[in-house]
């Protein structure tokens, strides 16, 4: 059995320095790995990206995160890339890495995703280029995501993790208003988990959103934005075949 544990949207600040490091100094008693679904910072600037830096360094387990749109922000995601890199986060964007743990090959495939709905109700590659880039920017992001997971399979993986920040259901964007299911996931992101294979999906960015969800597939879907769960992080178990 493999202990994941997840958070995103923590939107870190100066003033909020310290506030999270307490738990996560608990992380290996509870946990064998650390996934953060973006929205580290505030506005995506360096020196928030430095807090979340320390907040994280050193940890007793391994810390893989995504971006989002909050870290995109300040226009800097390879500046903020970096600092969390440098604090020892594996920071993924269209590719995936593989964590051992307990003897167990964990891959996980990272994007941030993007927004356009979700089936009967979704935006189209269709007319003004601007709308066209829209759309086509998910559906990069969603093969990218295919991609990374079906390396991992290929790469003899136990289980496999789908984090992306956007939702890839409308399951876990429950409570939010109707109206912005649009801007807050796309299917196009289940379908890459669906069609490649995963044992999870998690992401963040619905804060008023439900945990609990499920792909067409029978993929479990959890959002993990921190106003939904309400601690430091969820955690969550995975049975290796």
């Amino acid at each position: 059995m493999i202990r994941v544990a997840a958070v995103g949207d923590i939107h870190m600040g100066p003033d909020s320095q310290g506030l999270l490091r307490p738990a996560f100094d608990t992380l290996d008693e509870c946990a064998d790995l650390l996934l953060l679904a973006g929205d580290l910072t505030r506005h995506g600037t360096p020196e928030e990206a430095r807090v979340v830096g320390r907040e994280v360094r050193g940890l007793p387990v391994p810390v893989v995160a995504v971006l989002g749109n909050h870290d995109h922000h300040d226009e800097q995601p390879e500046k903020v890339t970096g600092i969390l890199q440098e604090a020892g986060v594996t920071v993924l964007e269209g590719e995936g890495t593989v964590v051992e743990c307990a003897g167990t090959r964990v891959g996980v495939a990272g994007t941030k995703g993007f927004c356009g709905g979700f089936v009967g109700r979704s935006a189209g590659e269709f007319g003004e280029p601007l709308m066209k880039e829209f759309v086509r920017y998910t559906r990069r992001s969603a093969d990218a995501l295919h991609g990374a997971l079906e390396d991992l399979g290929r790469d003899g993986c136990d289980l496999r993790i789908a984090l992306t920040h956007f939702s890839p259901v409308a399951d876990t964007l429950a409570g939010e208003p109707l109206e912005i299911y649009p801007f807050l996931g796309s299917y196009l992101l289940a379908e890459a988990i669906d069609t490649a294979g995963a044992d999870l999906s998690v992401h963040g960015h619905a804060h008023m959103g439900t945990e609990h969800g499920m792909t067409a597939g029978g993929v479990r879907v959890r959002n993990v934005a921190q106003p939904v769960i309400r601690r430091a992080f969820s955690v969550y178990r995975l049975h290796a075949a």
